[in-house]
């Protein structure tokens, strides 16, 4: 078997609802598979056990967690996306940023001709660019 690296995105209850808004946002992208609790738990009944979800072609493992913790996602870890399109560029910062936080305004820098970084209403972080 080959080693892998899977990003694993822990949620408090929302993951379904990023996941259906993540791949909203970018092409070749689903949910795989979707295991969740059951009324046994320990879990909420209906949440996330596992999910598989693919965003343009990266898969991702995401859960809500059975447990409530004090510590949530932070911006030091972020998920990079390069665009080939500036308006669908555009479109997946705006989204992103809806009840989020912009970390970096959507404009050109000295590194990027477009490119921002955006902390979604869930805590994920997402730095988004132009490719060259």
């Amino acid at each position: 078997m080959a080693t892998t690296v899977t990003p694993f995105l822990m949620f408090q209850g929302d993951a379904e609802d990023a996941m259906n808004l993540y791949v909203s946002l970018f092409p070749d992208s689903s949910i795989l598979e979707i295991e969740r609790y059951g009324p046994e738990g320990p879990g909420m009944n209906g949440d996330v056990l596992q999910a598989r979800v693919r965003l343009s072609g990266q898969d991702l493992i995401c859960i809500d967690s059975p447990s409530k913790h004090p510590f949530s996602f932070t911006p030091s870890t972020s998920l990079f996306v390069i665009f080939d399109d500036e308006q669908k560029l555009g479109g997946a910062f705006s989204r992103l940023a809806e009840d989020g936080q912009v970390l970096m305004p959507l404009a050109s820098y000295p590194f990027a001709r477009a490119f921002g970084w955006v902390q979604d209403r869930f805590g994920v972080s997402w730095q988004l660019s132009m490719s060259h």
